[in-house]
């Protein structure tokens, strides 16, 4: 199937923004380092990764064969609009920041270009090189 399946991205989008919230907001009732949004950011850059893997296979695990940058970066585009509807309004803004706060961090782009690299080389070696799907 070398089409785009935007139910199937979407649904592992939302998987993976959920693993993705709950790493997040938890992270700020442990409190580790002095900086919470700092310690936050941290963990979600190391959530994201077993995330995005997870999303990537319950994406691929259908069959799909579509190149994983376009897989990626539809599920961080689901993430994007995600994060604008639920995580700025409920999370961020009644603790002070804004939208522009949110998306113009550096990290955020940083942990989004994490996510994609992790779908892209999730479909490298599961999806391309697996001799057990070539046989099937």
């Amino acid at each position: 199937m070398k089409t785009l399946n935007l139910k199937h991205a979407g649904i592992s989008s939302l998987m993976v923004y959920a693993i993705g919230i709950l790493a997040f907001v938890g992270s700020y009732f442990v409190p580790l380092m002095e900086n919470p949004d700092l310690q936050a950011n941290i963990v979600l850059m190391v959530a994201i990764a077993p995330a995005a893997f997870v999303g990537a296979h319950l994406y691929y695990r259908r069959g799909h064969t579509i190149h994983g940058g376009l897989v990626g970066a539809t599920m961080f585009t689901g993430a994007i609009v995600l994060d604008a509807l639920i995580t700025v309004p409920v999370f961020i803004i009644p603790n002070g920041g804004t939208y522009r706060t949110f998306f113009g961090d550096p990290g955020f782009w940083l942990i989004g270009l994490e996510y994609i690299v992790v779908v892209v080389l999730y479909w490298q070696w599961w999806v391309i090189r697996n001799p057990v799907r070539q046989l099937i």
